[in-house]
């Protein structure tokens, strides 16, 4: 059977766009046509596949237009240049699709979990996350991947006859099983014998890889790093000999060469070696590579150790560094202290806030609040409540 294009309409039918995945994509890729669907019935685009809605929907939500102004590493007062989460969120996004394009499998779901994985993140990344986290202790705790799950299935109100945005199972089971398919106690609801889809495996090594290359090219940009620190890291050291570079003379363009050039060994490793998993295992659908003892997405085990060891130089020289490091105290802080007094007095919560605090209970509420809000209107909210000077 061929893809038609109805010649009167001129457009693809969501039932063409459904049978073009069944025809192009790779046994072992999810189809949208044999998703389980929704936790609320309603009917499908006539041009839109199930996931293709579902990353629209993210996409429109104001959890994702938050991520404009929270912390990837530099707060946001630091400079226009360094991501923020929001540019980290595309560029995970990014390297899922190119994974997922050269796999053959489902680009469509890989964008849609991609796109929704960062949505709980709270300000002042992952400072703010530790710090609800302590402050949650006793109520439940605090954890960014529940906290995206809470967003698109609880607290964002877009529809008249359910809460969240009623995502496809499938996406949802890819938010709850991001970064530790281990992590059963998440993922009671969603088949926790299996491992994660390839789409969600492909979206979890996407963010880790997308965190690494572009914190290092923050960190050669402002300055934080130097390029002769990193002398002697095995990947450092292979890309500047394949570009014929040196780091004693690394200009503006040369670290853009050296980032692209880094992107490009790590995205191929992924490829070659998941695509060789695959064939090992023999797996010929989706379900046999989820039934599969260990993820096949990864990376090759001499660039595996060569990224482990670029990881933990960030950690000692970069995410340690004192200016970073001066910032995350700075958001304990402002959160701590922003938590306490709203749990000390409620009635200094919005409205809007306030009136969730019978359901969800007072400390869930002021964390919620807190989560959702961006470096900028933490910094504001926090003046107001301490500065004397600062209008509330």
């Amino acid at each position: 059977m061929k893809l038609g294009l109805h010649l009167q309409t001129m457009y693809f039918s969501r039932t063409d766009l459904e049978q073009h995945e069944v025809l192009t994509l790779a046994p072992f890729g999810f189809k949208s046509s044999a998703s389980q669907g929704r936790a609320y019935a309603e009917e499908e685009p006539a041009y839109r596949t199930r996931f293709q809605r579902d990353r629209e929907r993210i996409l429109h939500t104001t959890a994702f237009r938050r991520l404009e102004y929270k912390t990837q590493v530099f707060v946001n007062s630091e400079g226009d240049y360094y991501r923020t989460r929001l540019t980290h969120t595309l560029e995970v996004a990014q390297f899922g699709r190119s994974i997922a394009r050269a796999l053959g499998v489902n680009q469509d779901l890989v964008e849609a979990i991609c796109l929704s994985h960062d949505l709980g993140h709270p300000p002042f990344g992952h400072s703010g996350e530790y710090v609800l986290d302590a402050l949650m202790q006793g109520h439940g705790g605090f954890e960014h991947n529940k906290q995206s799950l809470r967003i698109v299935t609880k607290l964002e109100k877009r529809y008249p006859f359910y809460d969240g945005l009623n995502l496809s199972w499938e996406v949802l089971e890819g938010i709850v099983k991001h970064e530790n398919a281990a992590k059963k106690k998440n993922a009671a609801k969603f088949n926790p014998e299996l491992r994660a889809t390839i789409e969600a495996q492909i979206a979890d090594l996407a963010d880790e890889l997308a965190y690494t290359t572009s914190d290092l090219d923050d960190g050669l940009r402002s300055g934080v790093l130097q390029a002769e620190q990193i002398d002697g890291v095995i990947l450092w050291d292979r890309v500047l000999n394949e570009l014929g570079l040196s780091s004693q003379r690394l200009t503006e363009l040369d670290r853009h060469r050296v980032i692209r050039k880094l992107v490009g060994i790590v995205v191929s490793d992924v490829i070659n070696t998941t695509a060789s998993r695959i064939a090992e295992s023999g797996a010929t659908s989706a379900l046999e590579l989820q039934e599969l003892p260990y993820n096949v997405i990864g990376l090759s085990e001499e660039i595996r150790t060569a990224h482990r060891e670029l990881k933990r130089f960030l950690y000692q020289n970069m995410y340690r560094h004192w200016r970073v490091v001066r910032m995350q105290k700075k958001a304990e802080k402002f959160l701590s202290e922003l938590f306490h007094a709203f749990v000390s007095e409620p009635s200094q919560l919005p409205p809007s806030a306030q009136a969730h605090i019978a359901k969800r209970g007072l400390e869930r509420t002021v964390c919620d609040y807190l989560a959702g809000m961006t470096d900028r209107y933490a910094l504001q909210e926090h003046a107001k409540m301490f500065d004397p000077n600062t209008r509330a």
